[in-house]
């Protein structure tokens, strides 16, 4: 078996159904009557957002997020959405898990992060979110973390690089990582170019692991809609050696095996 095989073998089983029909999509209709009754009139939608809608998704990981939108009147603050909404949660039975900008619960056999926002601009939906760990607030645009991960064609190196993040145990946001494999691949093709001039998932696997074991601990990131927003800041120093730590063991490893399963 190749490297690639090996790689694309884990990918498949780790595909998740994103699907119009994808029984995940369900929780949603599951959390609706509740989410409705405790923003009151301020609810303006719920839409699945993250890893889920970006492609980047993987079974063994967090099942989806819901993103909701808040009514800019929303009187409460965001620290109080916040904290009001995983009061309610456990209020009807659930066990929330207070993440940074996300309320993680368990809803069946999924696993659902809630990400509140109160909108800034209905045009260009930006929106303001509660940033739990420093006590504050950011601005940033959903739809824009979207559509930039999903038009870089990276969807099957983010997954395998998530993989190995997980089963390192290692602290690295979903959206610094996803932008970490795009910046560490940008002067490379994607997709059916990168067949064409001979590219491969295991090459390009191996290229973003030299780009964390070197570049990336001192590389700030930002946030596409906000440049304000220092996305690099929000793990420690500690997180950020750790993550160059275990990419320099992985390019030491002889095979695939030894790095992600």
């Amino acid at each position: 078996m190749t490297p690639d095989q090996y790689l694309q073998q884990i990918l498949t089983r780790e595909a998740v159904d994103v699907g119009p029909y994808s029984p995940v999509r369900g929780c949603q209709s599951i959390l609706m009557p509740m989410l409705q009754l405790w923003a009151n009139r301020f609810l303006l939608n719920v839409t699945p957002s993250g890893s889920f809608a970006k492609g980047t998704a993987n079974l063994s990981g967090t099942d989806i997020d819901l993103f909701i939108s808040l009514h800019p009147d929303t009187p409460e603050t965001l620290k109080q959405i916040y904290n009001s909404l995983a009061t309610r949660l456990r209020e009807v039975g659930y066990q929330p898990r207070l993440q940074n900008v996300s309320v993680g619960i368990q809803v069946g056999a999924y696993r659902v992060d809630l990400v509140p926002g109160k909108i800034q601009n209905a045009l260009m939906q930006d929106h303001s979110l509660y940033r739990r760990k420093a006590d504050t607030w950011t601005k940033t645009n959903i739809g824009t973390h979207i559509a930039k991960v999903r038009a870089s064609g990276r969807q099957s190196e983010i997954r395998v690089i998530k993989l190995w993040r997980d089963q390192n145990g290692l602290e690295f946001p979903s959206l610094y990582l996803e932008l970490t494999v795009i910046a560490a691949l940008k002067n490379i093709q994607s997709n059916a170019a990168a067949v064409l001039l001979g590219s491969s998932i295991s090459g390009n696997v191996w290229k973003v692991f030299g780009y964390l074991a070197s570049s990336f601990e001192t590389t700030r990131v930002v946030d596409p809609s906000n440049t304000n927003n220092i996305l690099s800041d929000d793990i420690t120093a500690k997180d950020r050696t750790a993550i160059k730590s275990a990419a320099t063991l992985a390019l030491a490893k002889r095979t695939w095996g030894e790095i992600v399963i």
